[in-house]
C-alpha cells in the first residue's frame, strides 16, 4: 500500500521520462552518418595530401608515345608493331632551341615565278650538322671535300679533288666531243615538293637541276635528285634590279654590302645542301652585272672547286670574264625555254635549241619545273637521238666548250 501511496503521488509522467532516459542513445542515426561521412571525406584528403598521384586515385593507364626513327635497312627485320625510339633527353638535344628558332618568309617559285610562303631554319641541315662529319647521311657524299663554317658544312678542295669534278653526273665525254650537244637545266627547285620531284622523276639522268637553298628540307630533295643519278647546281639568291619590291629571300647576296658580309651570306646559302657540282645565279640582275661584288663570289667559287652556271637573263653580267680570270668552270644558257609557258612556244624553242647545236656544237637552254615544261621537255628529249644530238650533263658541255 505505502508503494502504491508513493506511486500515486508522483507527478503525471513522471516514472516514464526517468525511464527513457536511462535507454537514451548518446547519439541519433542522423548524427552517426555524419561523423562516418566525415571521416570518409577525411581519408580521401589524407589521400589527395600525401599520394604523389596528382589524379587523387582514379583510375589511369599509362601509355608511352615514341617518335619512331629514321627507316633504315634493318627496319624490315623488326617484329610488326615494334617502335624504337632515342631516349627522350637524347631527341631533345637534337631538337632546334626553340620554336621560334624558325621563320616564314615569302620568295619567288622558280618553278612558276609566284611568291610562296616557306620555313626557313627549323630542321636547316646546317644546324643538324655535328662536329666534323656532314650534317646529313647523303649517298656519295665525300667528307673530305667538306670543311665546317659558322653554318654547317660547306664544299672544300681537298687532295686534289674538287667537287665540280666528284659530283659531276656521268657521260661519254669521248661521244661527246664528236657530236652536237645539249645541255639542259631545270632550275628553281627546292621549293614547290610537287614540281622538284616530277623534275627529279620524269626527266632522264642527264638533265642537270639546279636547286634554290630555300624551302623546308632542300637537302633532303637535292639527295633524292643526286640518288637518281641528277648532276646539281646550287643557286645563289642575287639582287635584282628592283630590289627591295622584288626580294629573292633571306641573306640575298647585295651590292650594297662590304665583299665580307656578301662571303659570310654565301657561306650560309653553301651549307644548304651538299653534292652540288656548282653554283648558279638566282635572279640578281644588278648584282651580276656589278664586278666589284662579283669577283669576290667568283674566286670563292673557285677556290672551293665549284663550277659557275649564268642563267642568261642578263646581257650585262660580268660572271663569263670572271670565271674565265679564275679558271672557273662555266656555261651559260643561250635562253629560257619556257619563257612563255605554252606548249606551242616551248616545242618553238626546242627546235631553235636544236638549231644552236648542230651550228655551234654545243647548246644550253634553262627551264622552270612548270608541268608543261616538264611535259614537253620529256617527250623532246626521247627525240634527240634520231636527230644526231647528244643529251648531256651540265658538267660536260662546260668541259666541252673550254677544250673547244
Amino acid at each position: 500500500m505505502a508503494e502504491a501511496a508513493d506511486e500515486l503521488s508522483t507527478p503525471l509522467g513522471q516514472k516514464a521520462v526517468g525511464r527513457t532516459r536511462r535507454f537514451r542513445l548518446p547519439f541519433t542515426a542522423m548524427q552517426a552518418f555524419a561523423v562516418l561521412l566525415g571521416l570518409v571525406l577525411v581519408g580521401f584528403v589524407g589521400i589527395a595530401l600525401f599520394n604523389d598521384n596528382p589524379l587523387g586515385g582514379e583510375p589511369i593507364a599509362r601509355v608511352t608515345l615514341r617518335n619512331p626513327p629514321p627507316a633504315a635497312a634493318d627496319d624490315k627485320h623488326a617484329p610488326a608493331g615494334q617502335v624504337a625510339a632515342e631516349p627522350a633527353a637524347k631527341s631533345a638535344a637534337k631538337a632546334p632551341a626553340t620554336a621560334s628558332d624558325a621563320r616564314t618568309v615569302t620568295i619567288i617559285d622558280g618553278s612558276s615565278g609566284k611568291r610562296q610562303d616557306v620555313v626557313i631554319g627549323a630542321g636547316d641541315p646546317a644546324d643538324k650538322a655535328d662536329g666534323d662529319t656532314p650534317p646529313l647521311a647523303m649517298t656519295g657524299i665525300d667528307p673530305r671535300l667538306l670543311e665546317k663554317s659558322r653554318y654547317g658544312m660547306i664544299p672544300v678542295v681537298a687532295d686534289g679533288l674538287k667537287p665540280f669534278t666528284v659530283y659531276a653526273a656521268e657521260a661519254d665525254r669521248a661521244k661527246a666531243a664528236r657530236m652536237p650537244v645539249v645541255a639542259i637545266v631545270v632550275a628553281g627547285l627546292g621549293v614547290g615538293a610537287a614540281k622538284t620531284t616530277d623534275a627529279i622523276m620524269k626527266l632522264p639522268p642527264a638533265v642537270t637541276l639546279a636547286f634554290t637553298p630555300y624551302g623546308s628540307d632542300p637537302g633532303k630533295l637535292a639527295e633524292r635528285a643526286r640518288s637518281q643519278r641528277h648532276e646539281i647546281l646550287l643557286q645563289i639568291p642575287m639582287e635584282p634590279f628592283d630590289y627591295p619590291d622584288n626580294d629573292p629571300g633571306p641573306q640575298t647576296l647585295l651590292t650594297t654590302l662590304s665583299s665580307e658580309q656578301n662571303l659570310d651570306r654565301f657561306y650560309w646559302h653553301l651549307s644548304r645542301l651538299q653534292g652540288y657540282a656548282g653554283i648558279a645565279n638566282f635572279m640578281g640582275g644588278r648584282f651580276v652585272a656589278a664586278d666589284p661584288v662579283m669577283q669576290p663570289i667568283v674566286r670563292e667559287a673557285a677556290k672551293r672547286g665549284l663550277s659557275y652556271f649564268d642563267d642568261g637573263s642578263t646581257p650585262r653580267s660580268v660572271a663569263q670574264t670572271l670565271s674565265a680570270g679564275q679558271s672557273l668552270p662555266f656555261a651559260k644558257a643561250d635562253f629560257a625555254i619556257d619563257a612563255v609557258p605554252t606548249s606551242a612556244e616551248i616545242d618553238r624553242a626546242l627546235v631553235k635549241l636544236e638549231t644552236i647545236a648542230k651550228e655551234r656544237g654545243t647548246a644550253v637552254g634553262v627551264a622552270s619545273a612548270l608541268p608543261v615544261s616538264i611535259e614537253q621537255l620529256g617527250a623532246w628529249l626521247k627525240t634527240l637521238d634520231s636527230k644526231g644530238i647528244m643529251l648531256v650533263p651540265l658538267t660536260t658541255a662546260m668541259l666541252k666548250s673550254k677544250s673547244g
